[in-house]
């Protein structure tokens, strides 16, 4: 018996779907679109090409999609300043500087230099505060495709043991923040783990998220065991790049009930949750109601 393959490519589209039919709703009634604002510094090319994916989505959705491109040698105190007219732009209800910065950018100034209700990375002091304590934040896209991912393989997580490998302020620690608030037992814990093949066997939820290709073993997996590989690895093999995760593919699928592939699982869902981060800040923005994502089938 070998494990579901919990499908991102096409779970994401659904998503999108979503985002797209509530953007439609929202032009109808209220004359309004929601606005994505992506700042670019640099040209990294892995980091052009996903912000014009980003763009090519946001567009497919409905919204409204600016890009600022700025070259690599810009002053911080340059990039600060078109934050700040982001910041005060109405129509802008999201804004998302990319990751990496140029060396002499300090990337924790700028990230908390925008407006906490437009963050829509949830990258900001603020957001990772409020949803460490419970309360209402804009959720680091990559962990809430995550969760939904769960929710939708799994339904009511409740009482799970959950155990995520990975400490990264991006993706480890607000995972634990929201299985924490879907009632799961979690464990974070990391490369330097004592007996971390022993936490792993545990987990009835494993998030992987260490960027270690294949560093979590089939027989580190409990049976049926839901596994999410967050990690993307470019290894050579024969002279050829391919893409990997974090866990032994090919061993997991054999113990595991389920799990996401890479390339194809939780990759996809980024996008599609920025989308719906976006268009979350716009419905708050406003004091609308905002759709709720990550409800079951919803």
């Amino acid at each position: 018996m070998t494990a579901d393959r919990i499908d991102g490519k096409s779970f994401s589209a659904v998503l999108r779907g979503r985002v797209s039919a509530a953007v439609g709703r929202l032009a109808a009634e209220r004359g309004v679109a929601p606005g994505l604002a992506v700042v670019l510094v640099g040209e990294d090319p892995a980091s052009q090409v996903y912000v014009r994916n980003k763009g090519i989505q946001t567009r497919d959705a409905g919204m409204n999609s600016w890009e600022h491109r700025l070259p690599a040698s810009t002053a911080q105190a340059e990039l600060m300043a078109l934050i700040g007219r982001l910041n005060a732009d109405p129509a802008v209800h999201g804004i998302l500087v990319q990751l990496p910065l140029p060396g002499h950018m300090d990337a924790g100034a700028v990230i908390d230099a925008i407006d906490p209700a437009k963050d829509v990375d949830g990258f900001h002091v603020l957001n990772v505060g409020r949803l460490g304590t419970g309360q209402k934040a804009m959720v680091p896209c990559t962990p809430l495709g995550c969760l939904l991912l769960l929710k939708e393989q799994l339904g009511d997580l409740s009482g799970l043991d959950a155990v995520v490998v990975g400490r990264s302020n991006i993706v480890g620690k607000p995972m634990a923040q929201l299985l924490l608030a879907e009632n799961c037992t979690v464990t974070v814990a990391h490369s330097r783990t004592r007996d971390l093949a022993e936490h792993c066997r545990r987990a009835d939820i494993l998030v992987a998220a260490v960027g270690r290709p294949g560093m979590i073993r089939g027989d580190w997996i409990k049976p049926g065991a839901t596994v999410i590989d967050v990690g993307i690895n470019r290894i050579e093999e024969a002279g050829r790049a391919r893409l990997v995760g974090d866990v032994d593919f090919e061993g997991a699928v054999q113990v595991a009930g389920a799990i996401t592939p890479v390339p194809g699982g939780v990759g996809p869902m980024t996008i599609a949750c920025l989308l719906a981060n976006t268009l979350t800040a716009c419905c708050r923005a406003q004091g609308w109601p905002e759709p709720d994502f990550a409800k079951t089938g919803g």
